[in-house]
């Protein structure tokens, strides 16, 4: 496995497929950004393509400051997030809330769940409704708060890194994601106690 500085020097130095080697090392993080971020299945293939472009033409002036997964992370970030900003798409209003108190109070999702003491079927069949449920309300979530919620969830990336990927200060990324959580978990529990599930 080659490291990211004799990729980036091979790329340099014109071998074309050392940059096919950085980009299936970062597509999954760089899909996990657009994916979240952006709805429109035909605009995800031209920003990827973006965001790939520009890794190319600024591969020149990376300077070793994060791994380059991180940097093109970043760049993956703010071309869904320059694109969205032209949509008016960022931060729907009615998703912020101001009142912020343990950011871990709100770590598990499921532990309204995990009370059960019934049978394997009806477990499986209440873990299904879960995963159903969450995927729905994920769905509601604005581009950007998506994105942190699979950054740190799903790619168990540190807030260090998302605050390096996304330019947000770690609190900033700390409260987004509490945000993001609380909506989560009030929209998924109205949801369940209207249809008394």
């Amino acid at each position: 496995m080659l490291s990211d500085k004799s990729l980036v020097e091979k790329v340099l130095k014109g071998d074309k497929q050392a940059f096919g080697i950085i980009i299936k090392n970062t597509e999954a993080l760089t899909a996990q950004i657009v994916f979240k971020m952006i709805d429109n299945p035909e605009d995800r293939k031209d920003i990827a393509q973006d965001i790939y472009l520009k890794a190319f033409d600024k591969l020149a002036g990376f300077k070793f400051q994060s791994k380059l997964s991180t940097w093109i992370a970043q760049i993956a970030y703010n071309t869904c997030l320059n694109y969205l900003q032209k949509k008016k798409l960022v931060f729907p209003d009615n998703i912020h809330t101001e009142n912020q108190t343990d950011f871990d109070a709100l770590e598990n999702l499921g532990s309204r769940w995990n009370d059960f003491s019934v049978n394997t079927t009806e477990i499986r069949i209440a873990e299904k409704e879960r995963a159903e449920a969450l995927h729905y309300a994920m769905e509601e979530l604005p581009p950007v708060y998506k994105t942190l919620i699979g950054l740190f969830h799903h790619e168990e990336l540190s807030y260090e890194e998302i605050s390096r990927i996304t330019g947000l200060p770690e609190g900033t990324v700390k409260s987004y994601l509490f945000r993001a959580r609380k909506f989560l978990k009030e929209n998924i529990f109205s949801k369940y106690e209207k249809e008394e599930l």
